[in-house]
């Protein structure tokens, strides 16, 4: 019997895209590129990607055509947003991708709220979202729908304000405007149909998502290692960054004097080395960690 294959949909360009594949090759999954470049295959696992525009990842996977997308959360929240949307269910943030979406105004504009929108024509490329943004902020705009270069409506004359995504704010700073207020975070999302799939389809998932996990827990954790006196546990324990109970075990020949293992999940810095050192700590070791499940 011919196994079943996992598929999932990823964007086929743009800012989420090497990302998304690079989360899938640190997950231990070897690609291989179609002829196309629109596929790839996974060597070591009966998984397929199919790489697709941003804007149809939630409907391939909403048709099953996909059984998993990796999509930012802008993309979703829009879809869902919409009239008519078949809901989809967020398995986990992929941990890449942050940005926000914002309402954004040229530098000499007064902003006193969201109530400083009311009458003005406000540029977009998700009407959806800032429709129902305005709505719960009881403010009549009208909304001018674009597929792009948002930011220069207010110098085309298009539009006073604009609602679009900011990441470094170098792009509005360039147009000479600034952000004002917040209208959803977003990040690139694991997501996949609230239906049930087959039995190994859904252990398929279950290993992905698994493995994900696992890559995303490791990046930026730290293993830490060290010799300490037992009496000073206590504030070594309260210095590790982000730790949970370390693990502790005697030291040969010694009852006074232990070895303290614990990985940090924050950033361990010198200054960090040095309060651990400050406490009685010795031969400490930083150690980056490659897997974590």
């Amino acid at each position: 019997m011919t196994q079943k294959r996992l598929h999932i949909a990823i964007q086929k360009s743009g800012r989420l895209a090497e990302k998304s594949l690079d989360l899938i090759r640190d997950a231990g999954f070897r690609l291989v590129k179609s002829a196309s470049d629109l596929a790839y295959s996974v060597e070591n696992a009966p998984i397929d990607l199919w790489c697709v525009r941003d804007d149809d990842i939630p409907t391939f996977v909403a048709d099953g055509v996909a059984d998993l997308g990796m999509v930012g959360r802008n993309v979703l929240a829009e879809r869902a947003a919409g009239p008519n949307s078949a809901p989809l269910v967020e398995l986990m943030p992929l941990g890449f991708g942050r940005c926000r979406l914002s309402i954004a105004a040229p530098l000499n504009f007064a902003y006193a709220g969201a109530k400083s929108l009311s009458g003005l024509r406000i540029a977009t490329t998700y009407p959806n979202l800032l429709e129902k943004f305005l709505a719960e902020q009881g403010v009549d705009a009208k909304i001018v729908t674009m597929r792009g270069a948002v930011e220069v409506a207010p110098r085309l004359k298009l539009a006073e304000v604009i609602c679009d995504l900011v990441s470094t704010g170098a792009t509005l700073e360039a147009n000479g405007l600034a952000p004002l207020q917040t209208v959803l975070e977003s990040e690139a999302v694991l997501v996949r149909a609230p239906r049930v799939a087959s039995e190994e389809i859904e252990r398929a998932i279950q290993s992905v998502t698994a493995r994900f996990r696992g890559v995303i827990a490791s990046q930026g954790a730290k293993y830490v290692m060290m010799n300490a006196p037992r009496s000073a546990l206590p504030e070594i324990s309260r210095i590790l960054p982000g730790a949970d109970a370390p693990t502790v075990t005697p030291l040969a020949g010694r009852d006074d004097v232990v070895a303290v293992h614990a990985v940090c999940q924050e950033s361990v810095f010198w200054e960090t080395l040095e309060a651990l050192k400050g406490a009685g700590a010795s031969a400490i070791l930083v150690l980056p960690i490659e897997k974590m499940m």
